[in-house]
C-alpha cells in the first residue's frame, strides 16, 4: 500500500442562517484552492450578537487534504 502524508489547516466559516452553513462555506472554498480534501473537523463554533440577536454564526475547521509534494513543495 502507498504510503500518504495529509497537512492540515484550519479556516473560519461565516453563515448569517446556521453553523451547518458556516461549515460547509469553508469546505466549499476550500475544495476551490485545494486537491483531495479528506476530513472535516469543526473545532469551534461561536457567533456574533448585535441588539439581543444572532446575526452570524461563525465555525472553526481542521480540513485535512493530501499533501503533494510536486505541487506544495518539499517541507525540508
Amino acid at each position: 500500500m502507498d504510503q500518504h502524508m495529509y497537512k492540515v489547516i484550519e479556516l473560519v466559516g461565516v453563515s448569517s442562517e446556521s453553523w451547518e452553513k458556516a461549515a460547509a462555506t469553508v469546505v466549499e472554498a476550500a475544495a476551490k484552492h485545494l486537491k483531495d480534501l479528506r476530513i472535516g473537523e469543526v473545532t469551534q463554533m461561536d457567533m456574533q450578537i448585535a441588539d439581543g440577536k444572532v446575526v452570524a454564526y461563525r465555525v472553526k475547521v481542521k480540513v485535512s487534504f493530501k499533501y503533494h509534494p510536486e505541487i506544495h513543495g518539499n517541507l525540508a
